[in-house]
């Protein structure tokens, strides 16, 4: 199968990065890990990437109500061999049980400086301005 040029992730890098997600996210929902800052945070698993080999699993995560996102995200990845074990049913179809990586996702801080750069006075005056020159 010829590979293509392009240095996205194949479909099949997406498709099992997806089915590593929902599973962390099952297993972070049902209290599975314990850890007085992740038990104590609602965490958003918002993307997991996989390497070409689908050995590591890169999650991004967001912990909602947590006073340190940092330290959530350290406690995650020291648990990271716990969580590795626990994921093991529920992707028994992976030959290799990947190893889990944690890094916090920053998308979120990114959109809203997008928002809030978009809805500033100096954009709308440029946006209003190219309004009238089209009529």
């Amino acid at each position: 199968m010829p590979r293509s040029n392009t240095s996205g992730p194949s479909q099949r890098m997406l498709r099992v990065g997806e089915q590593v997600r929902h599973a962390l996210s099952d297993l972070l929902q049902r209290g599975e890990v314990r850890d007085d800052l992740i038990e104590t945070a609602v965490i958003s698993v918002s993307e997991v990437r996989m390497s070409p080999d689908l050995k590591i699993a890169t999650a991004f995560v967001a912990p909602l109500g947590a006073a340190d996102d940092a330290a959530v995200v350290e406690a995650l990845n020291r648990h990271a061999r716990f969580i590795r074990g626990r994921m093991s049913p529920a992707l028994r179809q992976m030959k290799y049980m990947p190893e889990f990586r944690f890094r916090l996702d920053t998308s979120y801080d990114n959109f809203q400086k997008i928002n809030d750069l978009l809805h500033s006075p100096e954009v709308a005056r440029d946006l209003r301005h190219d309004d009238e020159n089209e009529e």
